[in-house]
């Protein structure tokens, strides 16, 4: 009986041993490079830890705990750790990427939610183009000159600009934006197809006549306005004019009819 209680007296230190935790060492091993933030819960006594940029980590566990690692660009993995484990210097768990947060990103924009909607703004702020940034920046330099009060209190930089000529220059930029714009807008609203078979507008013949069209100050008042009604009446006034101006005729039948005729006549002077 004695020789029992001294085998179990030896032996009960290594079971209380075998049941505590252990210090365990690991790395997750995966393809990306940035590991770091990755947690590392034990599920079984609820410690938790976080993996340092390289993917190493220490955590608190005994055999047959369960590990569950998880981050947002890696899968989710449960570990249960092994006898052996528990006595490894480290531990590699291998863990494949995430695919699907990488799948799809949404934009969803949301009209009525905005500066003005929110309180932050009293009403919205004007956008400017390029072009017009530049010619408000040539005219409103803050450095007032109290020479120049006189004259209207202008900026000396606005005076400089007036001056050597600038200023029309960025002006005359100005006016040709807005037309290159106005053509965009125009081929948007009615596209090549309508202009050539609708229109009867020669394909070869096309980017002029939006050239053209877009010197038109109503039908460019029209296209600010957004009133299509009317900028499709004029486009097609401006479609006889430009037919007209260039001598095309206005069937696309007798077109066919001419072109023949100055082929013959082509071979006869032959």
């Amino acid at each position: 009986m004695q020789k029992k209680l001294l085998l179990l007296f030896l032996f009960f230190p290594v079971l209380i041993f075998a049941q505590n935790d252990s210090i365990i060492r690991g790395k997750i091993v995966s393809e990306l490079e940035n590991l770091g933030g990755v947690h590392i819960i034990n599920i079984t006594n609820i410690a938790g830890t976080v993996s340092d940029n390289e993917g190493y980590f220490t955590i608190k566990a005994k055999v047959s705990d369960t590990l569950l690692f998880s981050a947002v660009f890696l899968q989710k993995k449960k570990h249960i750790v092994t006898k052996e484990e528990v006595t490894h210097k480290l531990v590699l768990i291998p863990i494949a990427p995430s695919t699907e947060y990488l799948k799809e990103v949404v934009v969803t924009e949301y009209p009525d939610i905005n500066a003005v909607s929110l309180g932050i703004l009293q009403k919205a702020p004007k956008t400017y183009t390029k072009a017009e940034r530049n010619l408000r920046a040539a005219g409103t330099f803050k450095w007032y000159s109290p020479l120049l009060i006189p004259l209207g209190g202008m900026s000396v930089d606005g005076l400089i600009n007036q001056i050597s000529g600038r200023k029309n220059m960025l002006e005359q930029e100005l006016v040709i934006e807005r037309k290159e714009m106005l053509q965009v807008k125009t081929l948007e609203y009615f596209d090549t197809d309508y202009l050539i078979k609708t229109l009867n507008i020669p394909e070869e013949y096309v980017d002029g006549f939006i050239y053209y069209v877009v010197e038109d100050a109503s039908f460019s008042e029209a296209m600010r306005i957004k009133n299509k009604t009317r900028a499709t009446f004029l486009l097609h006034q401006l479609a006889v004019d430009f037919l007209e101006l260039k001598k095309i005729p206005l069937n696309p039948n007798d077109r066919k009819e001419n072109q023949v005729q100055n082929t013959k006549e082509d071979k006869d002077e032959k």
